[in-house]
Order: C-alpha cells, then structure tokens, then sequence
C-alpha cells in the first residue's frame, strides 16, 4: 500500500511524475479544478467582502470521492498543480474538499518535469500560499462581477448570447479602434528613385537619399512626380562618382528565449499555430511524452511564463552542447543574461527544453508533427539564445551625381554565430536578405545608370494577427500569460471578431458592442484602467494589496455605471443581411450569421426552421473529375482550407492546394500554387496529379499580360 497521495491535474502529469516517485507514492489527477463558482448565478456575495461561493463542478463528484476514499489510507498527501496562481488555486481548493490542515506543508512545485526537479521539490513541500490564492480569487471575482451583470443588460438591449468580460472587452476595442484606424486612412503620395549600376559584371542598386548642402547630406523626399522630374533634369547628362564609402562590422545578438507571448507569436508566424493550439501541445511536452526506452519524459519547462531568467545547470549544459556540437567560436565570452521586462513576475524560469541533449531528432518517432515542430521551435530558440553573436560586415556608399546622392547598402555575414542554429520571425514573414556590394573604392566614377522612378502611397496600419495582437497585449500589461489564448478564442465564439485571412476584422456587433462599452463602462474597456488593475493583481499575488479592498474599490464606480446604463442605454437592433440563396427546406431568403468559423447562411425562419449552410466561394475552376461541377473553397474540421466540387456527395474531387485555373500542359490535371520557401517569388505552380513532376513559374493573368 501506498503511503502518500499525490494530486496533479492531468492523467498524462500523473502518469510521468508516478513513474519518478515510485511504489511509495501513488499519483491522482483531479482534472483540473474541482470547484468554482456557479454557473446559474453570481455566486459572489457583494455585501460580506466578496465572498464567494463555490461548488462542486458538475461531473467532479466521482473524482472527488475516489480522491476522499485514496486520502485516508495514507499517511499525507502532496498537492502538486502546476506553479501558478491557477495551480495554487486548485490546491486550495482541494485542501479544503480533502480537509487538510492548512499550516500543513502539503504543496509541492516545480519547473519541469524531470526525475531530479520531482525529487528534489518533494524534499522542499511548503504551505499554500495565500497570496497566490488570492490574486486567483479577486481575478475570478472581477471577471464574475463584470460579466454577470454587463452581460445581462447586453442579453436585453442587443441580442441574446452576448458577454461582456474584463481582458476580452479590450481586446475587441483594441481591434475595433484598427479598423477605424484604417477606415479613416489617407494614403500619401511619395516616390522613390533606384539608380541601377553594374561594376565588373555585378549589378547593384542605389536609392536618392538627398543633396549634398556643403559638407552635409539633406535627407530629401519626393513627394510628386514634379519633384521626381526635377531631380531626373538635374542629374541628365552628369558624372556619377563615389563620394564616400564606409565600412563596419555589426554584431547581432540572439533573441532570448521563449516567454508564452513570444512563443504563442513566434509559433503563428513560423508554424502557422493557433494561439490555442500553441498552449496545447506546449501543455503536452511539459507534462511528459512518451519517448521509448526512458519512458515518459517531460520535455519542455512549464509554458506559462513571463520571466527569460535560465538556471545556472541549464546554462552550463548548454555551454557544454554548443562548444561540442559547434566548437568554442561560438560559444559567448560570457553566459548571456537576460533582463525580463519591466512588470514581469518573474515566478518561473523561461520556456527551454528540460534537457539539450534531447536533440529533436532523436524524438522524431516518438513526437506527433506538430509535437515535434513546436518542440524544434524551443529547442532551437533556447540553444541558439546561448550562442555567439553573429558577425556582419556592412558597408554604405554615397554616390553623387551633381549635388544629388544615391546610396547603397550592402552586408553579409562574416561569422554566422547563432544564426547557423535560428533566425528570429517577424510578422511580414520576410527573412532578411544579404546584399552584396562589389569592391568600391572613393573618387571611382560610375557608368550612367538606369533610373526607375517608383509612385507609391503611405500604407493603414496592418489589422491585428494573433501574433500582433498578443504582442500588443503583452506591451500594453493586458492580461497575463494563461490569459492570452482564451481570451482570443472567447472573442470569436461571441461573433465579436472574424479572423479573415488570418487577420482579426470586427463584426457589426463587435462595434456596436464597443460603442456601448465606451459609453456606458468607460473604465472597464479603458487599457490603462485595466492594465492597472493588472498591477493590482500582481501586488494581491506579493503580499503588498489587500485583495478586497481591491474589489471594494473597482465595485464603487462600477455600480454607479451598472445603475447609469441600466435606466438609459437604449435598444439596439441588428439588420441582418439577406442573402440571394432561398432556404431549400422553407423558400425564405437566407441571411448571413457569424460563427466561430466565419460567415455562413442560415434561414431567418429559425427556430421553425433550422436550415444552415456553409458559403460556397467558388475558385473559377471547373472540377476535372465530373467536369459539371466546380471547384469551391472549404474548410475541415481543424480549419485547414481544401478546394473540393460543390457536387458533392456525388462528386467527392478535393485538393489541399489552391488551384490556380490552368491546367497542366502535360497530364491536363488542374494546376496548383506551392510556395517554396519566403518572399515574393517564392510561389511556384505544380501539377496536382502526384504522378505527373511538372511544374513551371507563374504566369500573370491574360488581362495582366496584355496591359503591359
């Protein structure tokens, strides 16, 4: 029989931590949390200093009792929830089900999942901490008193089904106020002038920069084609010289390693991963994978994190794997150290691999794809964030023609460093390039260039990705680390937001939502209000705010508002937008809805009658197999796009790839776009039929060609 009763969260938790414990221990997951508030009503007495009333969630019964049963056969129990204010929770709230003493040392936490962090945090079990409760508790209660009440007056005076939520409320405004960014635009003219040379076979490129004003050069615009042909007449006919060349060498540090936010942001652009989704393989590597002869191993540190801080041992194996694996060179004069930025709590390590030596091929037969790309993305991040600098050699030349100068840049890597290993995104998903210059020396004259003028127009402020988006939050202090996923994902589920092309556009309720919120609840959609009340957060978390004095004092002007709104916000009704398909069931016309996938078509009879169906976009491509058919876009159960023929059932033809409207010259079967690799002529087209290798360059559109 076992004498001690450990609790986790999960199954696959208890199944690697069991197997570092031994036959002493045995191991029990509570599924998460087992109490809250309830669902039917506020559960939060406003009157008694916010007390709140929990109970058992449903479907938590027979867990509960099996843990009661297993906790008095044995001589103590361990809580070991994950090490936040989540998993202090939890353990509070399963002392209390299971009645443990509270001065008890019965918490036990840890960084990662490894057989020397399991030992060594047993040795170590402390009390719950209070504080850490606490700030859980007061950000359950805020998040329960703002949408119990806002929600409900939204139910009356907009339509049914909506919330309104404390972090999600900014992020539709932050979203909505884009979209008014873009709409209220003006593009501005400008132009830009590229002289075009070639020394001994190589061509290179130079912009104007400026004039030369004596010993100066005068940073110039071009706002206008007038402009533009003023500089082309002054440099007709003149000598292009080198003024000035300069030389230096640049060093470029690695990014540090993961946080969530940085994780979440690099594994959208790289990986094309949901914020959602991000967190949930993360969840899977740091409670343990099976990986073969060692069993189940966790593999990555706990991903809920704001603090870069590494561990001393971490640090040395590092060292120890990069001067092995790539030699001395590229190991740093010292170990790097990273600052966590200003407001970080800084209670956990940063996001790293619980060991090095686990090399991401090693794990290929053990990891799902997905799995093993996330886990390749955190390996590579935190072993290249330990290496040497890159070495780069830049040089910039100053060409003059009169008083006007062009200059070009040029760079390229003199010692790769880190970026052998990794190269950190952005959100344009463009890779720097190198740009090569050839040797140039001052006073050496130029053959006349080819000049190409270029109009251009000042561009709107990109809409949010999910990556920006939880950039954004993160600099702005809104929400904390476990908050950013599901807030993004409670977004859409209202239809407050759509994700167009990978983008977040709002919806009309979205806006009309945000419109109210400005008006009536000022404070609970101002960023500054709630990054403070963050703030307020993490000092109930450190001892140093009294969590319902904190409550008291947000309550005040809340319920002044809650009372303002109520007797003067006024009904609003949303115009739905009628389609030009009828409802084959009832013959009504179908208006468009948003869900949590987009827009669809639903009969306005509802609940009469309950037809809906997805909006067919078709591609302009006729479907090769039954050739009556067309090729429309759609959407499968994990969101990936796939092209397949509006026939079906009859006709079950599909591509993963967008077809691009030809066919191929050699088989006849559709086209399809590739891209292979970054940039702007990355695409390339292939055949779909996977027994034909053909492949060619785009092509432009008939119309295109004939215009030029």
């Amino acid at each position: 029989m076992a004498d001690y009763l450990v609790i986790v969260e999960s199954p696959a938790k208890a199944k690697t931590i069991g197997k570092y414990l031994g036959k002493k221990y045995i191991v029990k997951a509570s599924m998460g949390h087992v109490r809250d508030l309830p669902k039917s009503q506020l559960g939060v007495d406003i009157q008694h200093s916010f007390s709140p009333k929990y109970i058992t969630i449903r479907g938590k019964g027979d867990v509960l009792k099996e843990l009661k049963d297993q906790s008095k056969k044995v001589k103590a129990i361990y809580l070991a929830a994950d090490p936040d204010r989540e998993g202090e929770a939890i353990a509070w709230h399963l002392a209390n089900v299971l009645e443990i003493d509270p001065k008890q040392a019965c918490r036990v936490v840890f960084n990662e999942i490894t057989k020397d962090a399991i030992k060594e945090s047993f040795k170590h079990p402390r009390q719950i901490n209070m504080d850490l409760v606490n700030a859980q508790q007061a950000r359950r209660i805020l998040d329960r008193l703002v949408g119990y009440q806002i929600s409900p007056l939204l139910w009356k005076k907009v339509k049914k089904g909506l919330s309104a939520g404390r972090v999600q409320s900014v992020a539709v405004r932050l979203i909505v106020d884009r979209e008014n960014e873009i709409r209220n635009f003006k593009p501005e003219e400008y132009w830009t002038v590229t002289a075009l040379f070639q020394v001994d076979k190589q061509k290179f490129e130079a912009k104007f920069h400026g004039y030369q004003k004596g010993k100066s050069i005068e940073k110039t615009e071009l706002p206008n084609e007038q402009a533009v042909q003023q500089l082309l007449a002054h440099v007709r006919d003149a000598e292009y010289k080198i003024a000035e060349v300069k030389k230096s060498e640049r060093k470029r540090n690695p990014a540090p390693p993961f946080i969530t936010s940085t994780l979440q942001q690099e594994a959208a652009r790289k990986l094309n991963f949901r914020a959602g989704k991000t967190m949930s393989i993360a969840q899977q590597l740091y409670e343990g994978i099976d990986i073969g002869s060692e069993g189940t191993v966790g593999l990555i540190t706990y991903m809920r994190t704001d603090s870069t801080r590494i561990s001393p041992a971490a640090q040395a194996e590092a060292k120890d794997f990069i001067i092995r694996q790539y030699g001395d060179r590229y190991y740093p004069a010292s170990v790097r150290q990273y600052t966590a930025k200003e407001g970080a709590q800084d209670a956990h390590e940063a996001i790293r691999p619980t060991s090095v030596n686990l090399h991401p091929d090693k794990l290929k037969e053990h990891l799902t794809r997905d799995q093993l790309r996330l886990y390749r993305l955190i390996w590579e991040r935190f072993v290249a964030s330990q290496m040497a600098p890159a070495v780069l050699d830049t040089m910039t030349v100053d060409i003059r023609a009169n008083d006007a100068v062009f200059r070009a840049t040029g760079s390229k890597i003199k010692f790769p460093g880190f970026m052998t290993l990794y190269i950190e995104g952005n959100d344009e998903g463009k890779e720097e390039d190198e740009k090569f210059l050839p040797p140039l020396e001052e006073g050496q004259s130029l053959h006349q260039p080819k000049l190409d003028p270029k109009q251009h127009f000042t561009q709107p402020p990109p809409r949010y990705t999910e990556a920006r988006l939880v950039k954004t939050m993160e600099e702005l202090g809104i929400g904390r680390p476990s908050t950013y996923a599901p807030t993004l994902e409670t977004i859409q589920k209202r239809g407050y937001v759509l994700l167009q092309e990978k983008k977040f556009v709002p919806t009309e309720l979205g806006e009309i939502v945000v419109e109210m919120m400005k008006e009536f609840f000022p404070q609970i959609i101002d960023v500054e209000f709630t990054a403070n009340l963050e703030e307020s957060l993490d000092g109930v978390e450190e001892g140093q705010v009294d969590w319902v004095k904190m409550l008291d004092d947000f309550y005040g002007d809340f319920e002044k508002d809650l009372k303002t709104a109520e007797e003067e916000m006024k009904h609003v009704t949303l115009q739905e937008e009628v389609s030009d398909v009828a409802c084959e069931k009832c013959g009504r016309m179908m208006v468009y809805k948003h869900g949590r996938f987009g827009k669809f078509l639903a009969c306005p009879g509802f609940p009469e009658c309950r037809n809906a169906k997805p909006i067919l976009k078709e591609v302009g491509v006729a479907c090769p197999r039954c050739e009556t058919g067309q090729l429309v876009e759609r959407q499968g159960k994990r969101r990936r796009v796939f092209y397949g023929c509006n026939n079906y059932p009859e006709c079950d033809f599909i591509l993963w790839d967008r077809p691009v409207g030809k066919a191929c010259p050699e088989c006849g079967q559709p086209l399809v776009s590739k891209r292979a690799g970054k940039g702007e002529n990355s695409e390339k087209w292939v055949c779909s039929n996977p027994e034909c290798a053909h492949q060619e360059a785009p092509s432009l559109p008939a119309a295109e060609e004939s215009d030029q």
